[in-house]
């Protein structure tokens, strides 16, 4: 093949070195815009996993990158007057100089042509010239411009600021120093890179970075290779306690935005991007160059093991897209705890720590836990020490108090509609379901959303709670669970609004009913989405008489003895439209800024907490960010749960979306848990108001590293319920936790041991058992150069 590769990066470079190993015969070349010293940066990580992969494919550099290598498994964390260590990490970095020059050596020795100092020529010359053409020229890719219309990228810039600097302090191990300052939070990240130099980069917000004067230079033009200077200068100051005595060094150093790079498509015929101009994502996470080089093994790969070029591109594409974005979804999560650093400083020092280690949500508990238990250890006594409670317990069977209500753990079954009703009178199949999952161990069993008369219900087999006998229903499927389990029962309360009148869910999920449909209402004549129906805007006098519905239910929510109830304001319903400007066009006075956003909901909210039984809570639900542009967004929703608070909410239940189908939500792995925390740490907990968490939460783990690191007080776990309806319970026996607040049944205290499963005879040698056990207690190593001179190849 004839290869053109854009770009001089690590990237590129290795693509090159293996394709030319992979074949001889492959003509590449290769066009770096700076010259071959010019090497921006300074050190970068690996993981073990791209390590492998370098291994595999070319041992002869991969040994001579481990020659140079700074290697440690601790994180130190300064925060405050404290420090904490936490080990079994394990990190290999190296300087960015040495790297590249190591893969320049490596392809001038297989026969690679690199122009450097050179700009590349035309994309669309390349192209006719060359069966394969590499975009590997960064995240700000002059060949993708040239195809944006096809590419399609997204280009998301930041709201820190940072700058990459070095230092001749020789870190022993991964720093974080987080530092109160009269402007507020900044925070380095530091680590070493080789036995002379340490990467040192400092990052704040940018209202933090206004407010410390580092605007002076805003405006300023600085060259490639000219580094901000004046700000460098300040940073010596402010730093000056953290470099203890050393240097600290300028290299192309500037303020930056960091910008997450997406792109629609990676390859368009014969061109494929590569690195970071197919995607990027934060430094927090160590990622770039590992990227790059994992794309380049990729790449390699597919080229060698298809016949084509278009069938190696979608192949290509197809394997890494699902790794890119999953490495992206943490960066994400991390990047947006580093913008919201600030809103922690107040947390206990060893809360923070953890708080920070698992940010990305891709270290969590009982990943740590294995890594480092002192540490671990640590973390529990602390939250149980904040919390009053009994350290040895895991975190989800601590118990709780909502308001004058006892949980016993903090697991809650979140709604889920079954839509399995008949004329809204709940049956044995609710009462299968529900009691089932009371028995099945969680603190908490909320109800679907039962609604106050027939016009609200979202489908014909909703549940409701407008009839004497759909009162009598539901207590006595309260009494069963009451009587059979120590959970307790909360009923949640819901309008469908503009959502109502629509098929079962399994028939076509919103799809309008076919025929004996009822008059659908909302805050505006603006359907849900296409194809659904157009509601009646409500008048001041609808308003009177579903408010008056929601009370006559909370009523017979509370003769038939729920413990709790839950306003149920989120997902597109009623009270819901209502808040969210996407649904909501009213020009009165329920309509316009957020204050008149609120005001019916708060209407109801009061009546209802009026007419409930005051011992007993009422809490909401709230969708946190509509997910579209235009909506509510977590700010938004901050306020929101600030005005329910101030009229008496004891929870905020913190779900998202569901307003419009036109939404685009950023589906992961407890990927609507950061909206809690804000509101926990924005108001929630200065008020005493308990925070809900709820979205994707699919094991124990999740549940512990989310209530360790304070960012919610109870867990809502719905589909995983659906799968296992004991599932609280076997994470009992899971962590091997026994207590009241996992307590069997008595009918099933003979199946609480888990099932013994297939098992081997085998019977390993004691000596070498013996030696692995050893160098498995290797939780704390530091980096000590032996300031030798490296090795030079």
């Amino acid at each position: 093949m004839k290869i053109a590769i854009v770009g001089g990066g690590p990237g590129g470079l290795y693509l090159a070195a293996l394709m030319k190993q992979l074949d001889a015969a492959h003509d590449i070349t290769v066009w770096e815009r700076n010259a071959p010293d010019d090497t921006f940066g300074f050190g970068v990580v690996f993981s073990d996993e791209t390590l492998g992969g370098i291994e595999n494919a070319d041992p002869e550099f991969a040994e001579a990158m481990a020659r140079r290598f700074a290697r440690w498994t601790d994180i130190d964390i300064h925060f405050g007057a404290e420090s904490r260590t936490v080990g079994g990490q394990g990190f290999a970095a190296m300087s960015r100089k040495e790297l590249l020059r190591l893969l320049q050596e490596r392809c001038r020795d297989l026969g690679v042509v690199v122009h450097y100092s050179t700009l590349a020529p035309d994309a669309d010359a390349l192209r006719a010239s060359y069966d394969l053409v590499v975009a590997a020229d960064g995240a700000n890719s002059q060949v993708r411009a040239a195809y944006t219309d096809f590419f399609r990228p997204a280009l998301d810039r930041r709201h820190n600021k940072y700058m990459w600097l070095g230092t001749d302090r020789v870190f022993e191990a991964f720093q974080f120093f987080v530092k109160q300052t009269e402007w507020g939070t900044m925070q380095v990240h530091g680590y070493p890179y080789s036995e002379t130099g340490s990467t040192f980069i400092v990052e704040m917000h940018e209202d933090v970075w206004r407010r410390a004067g580092f605007d002076a230079t805003e405006g300023a033009d600085f060259p490639p290779g000219v580094s901000d200077e004046q700000a460098v200068e300040r940073m010596r100051e402010l730093f000056a306690e953290e470099l203890a005595g050393h240097q600290v060094f300028a290299n192309n150093s500037k303020w930056l935005n960091f910008t997450t790079v997406r792109n629609e498509r990676w390859h368009h015929g014969n061109l494929v991007l590569v690195g970071d101009a197919a995607h990027t994502a934060h430094f927090s996470i160590g990622s770039g160059t590992k990227l790059a080089m994992e794309d380049s093994l990729a790449l390699a790969a597919c080229l060698h093991e298809h016949p084509d070029v278009d069938s190696a591109l979608t192949a290509y594409e197809t394997e890494r897209r699902s790794v890119v974005e999953s490495t992206q979804r943490a960066a994400q999560a991390s990047l947006e705890w580093f913008e919201n650093i600030g809103m922690y400083v107040d947390q206990e020092p060893t809360q923070f720590c953890f708080n920070l280690l698992t940010r990305s949500r891709r270290i969590t508990y009982d990943n740590l836990r294995t890594r480092d238990q002192e540490f671990a250890d640590h973390v529990d006594a602390a939250f149980a020490k904040s919390q009053g409670l009994d350290g040895t317990a895991p975190a989800m069977f601590q118990p709780f108090r909502l308001g004058q209500l006892e949980l016993k753990n903090r697991v809650v079954v979140s709604s889920m509609d079954m839509y399995s009703a008949v004329d809204g009178v709940p049956g044995d199949f609710h009462l299968v379901h529900l009691g089932s999952k009371a028995m099945g161990g969680a603190g908490l069993v909320m109800t679907e959303m039962v609604c106050v008369s027939p016009e609200a219900r979202i489908t014909p087999g909703c549940t409701g709670l407008w009839t004497d006998a759909q009162r009598d229903s539901w207590a006595r499927i309260v009494s069963f669970v009451h009587d059979r389990s120590t959970a307790r029962i909360g009923l949640q309360l819901g309008h469908a609004g503009r959502k109502g009148s629509t098929r079962l869910m399994w028939e076509g999920m919103d799809d309008p009913l076919p025929e004996g449909n009822w008059e659908i209402a909302g805050p505006s004549p603006l359907p849900y989405g296409p194809g659904s129906a157009v509601p009646r805007e409500l008048t001041r006098a609808d308003m009177d008489r579903i408010t008056a519905e929601f009370v006559a239910a909370a009523r017979r929510g509370a003769e038939a003895g729920f413990d709790l109830l839950e306003l149920h304001c989120a997902h597109g319903y009623l009270l819901s439209s209502f808040l969210s400007p996407v649904a909501n066009h009213r020009t009165d006075e329920y309509g316009g800024p957020l204050e008149n956003r609120l005001r019916f909901p708060l209407e109801v909210f009061d009546a209802v907490r009026a007419a409930w039984p005051a011992e007993r809570p009422v809490i909401v639900r709230i969708s946190a960010t509509d997910w579209v542009p235009d909506g509510n967004t977590e700010h938004d929703a901050v306020e929101i749960a600030r005005a329910f608070i101030a009229h008496g909410a004891e929870a905020i239940d913190v779900s998202s979306g569901q307003v419009t189908k036109d939404e685009r939500p950023a589906f992961g792995r407890s990927y609507q848990t950061p909206f809690a925390d804000r509101i926990r740490h924005e108001i929630a907990a200065a008020t005493g108001t308990a925070v809900i968490a709820v979205g994707a939460i699919a094991s124990y783990d999740d549940v512990n590293s989310i209530l360790l690191a304070g960012r919610a007080d109870l867990c809502a776990v719905g589909r995983t319920h659906l799968y296992d309806p004991h599932w609280t319970l076997h994470a009992a026996a899971e962590q091997e936790y026994r207590g009241a607040a996992a307590e069997w049944p008595v009918q099933f205290k003979a199946g609480r041991r888990k099932p013994p499963t297939s098992r081997t005879d085998a019977v390993r040698p004691r000596l070498s058992l013996l030696r692995a056990d050893e160098s498995d207690q290797t939780v704390h190593l530091r980096w000590t150069p032996s300031r030798e001179p490296a090795p030079v190849s």
